[in-house]
């Protein structure tokens, strides 16, 4: 029996990415601002819900396909934007984007990867998502979302809940940097690393690939820390948001929605669908969890706009408890970084198999054989976030 079929859950993914990815890397993808108050509760909050187990139904025939902002998906599943991806394992972006490309599902992109949009587009055969942060220099944004364009991205991911960066307390203890400075903690810990370091040691993709020798006077990873800190826009409002779309012309997705009336903006924009997200617990300590805020904002858009959420699933029961509270799709960050970590493009293969086994076979005890059939009913306390 091989290593990946061992594996058995994320958690197990998990476990091995943490013995493998040097500690700076590991600590940015499991970890959040502050306390981490609102980080774990992103998970816990999950386990708070409970199945009603049915019997004596007919579950043989089942089906986990559904349809996200109009594209046939093999299941509810879209691998989220993550920075500093391809620092998880060389090359991680464009082994995620070829993984979910192969299993049927979306692949998100994000403006902080290590690996470029035409990277993406060089080593995949379908369209992929895109994620924008919007910065303060519009000439760099609106170059930026060209490139989208010309790469036939399919849908703009814009995030929104990124104006001011969140105070991560591990990132700045570990003093992250990318690649990593070489002081004498950091050499130790990648001593312990030697598979990171060969992969590292194959690939010429070790910085930002969308900023660096795009963004005006940032010509190397030096520059790049000095320009990101100045980038990131507090000017921010639903004004930008309408610019953003004349100038992409295609689907939008709106990231990093919690409350009920910014929703209700959203859908004002035209947008196509938006995320519920707390940005996994890296912004805002003590904002609710995404699955907490998920059915008001539900409720307060209807049908308006389809309605999805990010943040602590950790498994296929957590996908279909999203789907029960109102949910169209969900987005996998921290698993998808955590199987990716552990063994690449076949960790996150492997992760999808068993989010779609868990989702199947949990979905089969609650009497149900199709996701368009989930509602509220298969929860013993659907009120719970009421």
């Amino acid at each position: 029996m091989t290593q990946l079929s061992k594996i058995t859950c994320v958690e197990d993914l998990r476990r091995v990415a943490k013995r493998r990815i040097p500690r700076m890397f590991y600590d940015y993808a499991d970890s959040g601002a502050w306390t981490e108050g609102t980080y774990r509760s992103n998970e816990a909050d999950f386990q708070k819900l409970k199945f009603r187990q049915r019997v004596a139904v007919n579950i043989e025939k089942r089906s986990l396909k559904c349809r996200m902002i109009g594209i046939d998906v093999a299941m509810p599943v879209a691998i989220a934007p993550t920075g500093l991806t391809g620092m998880m394992h060389a090359d991680g972006e464009i082994l995620g984007a070829k993984a979910a490309e192969k299993f049927g599902i979306p692949f998100t992109l994000s403006t902080m990867s290590i690996c470029s949009i035409e990277d993406i587009a060089a080593n995949t055969t379908r369209p992929f998502w895109f994620q924008l942060y919007v910065m303060r220099d519009k000439d760099y944004m609106e170059r930026l979302i060209n490139r989208a364009k010309a790469a036939n991205c399919s849908a703009l991911v814009v995030t929104l809940d990124l104006q001011v960066l969140g105070q991560r307390n591990k990132d700045i203890k570990n003093g992250l940097s990318t690649p990593p400075k070489p002081t004498l903690v950091n050499i130790l810990n990648l001593l312990t690393k030697p598979h990171w370091c060969l992969g590292m040691a194959g690939t010429k993709r070790r910085t930002f690939g969308n900023i660096v020798g795009h963004a005006k006077n940032v010509s190397d990873t030096s520059s790049l820390a000095a320009w990101t800190n100045e980038q990131f826009d507090p000017t921010l409002n639903w004004n930008d948001i309408e610019w953003i779309k004349k100038l992409w012309g295609g689907k939008i997705i709106l990231k990093g929605i919690l409350d009920a009336e910014d929703a209700r903006h959203a859908v004002d924009t035209g947008a196509d669908a938006l995320i519920v997200s707390n940005h996994g617990g890296r912004q805002l300590d003590g904002a609710p969890s995404s699955i907490s805020a998920l059915p008001h904002i539900a409720q307060a858009v209807g049908n308006d706009i389809e309605v999805w959420v990010d943040g602590g699933i950790r498994s296929g029961q957590d996908v279909l408890r999203a789907v029960a509270l109102g949910a169209k799709g969900t987005l996998i960050g921290r698993s998808f970084l955590y199987a990716l970590g552990a063994f690449g493009e076949a960790g996150v293969t492997r992760c999808l198999e068993l989010i779609a086994k868990e989702l199947d076979v949990t979905m089969a005890f609650c009497g149900r054989t199709a996701l368009q059939d989930v509602d509220r009913s298969i929860l013993l306390r659907p009120d719970l976030f009421d």
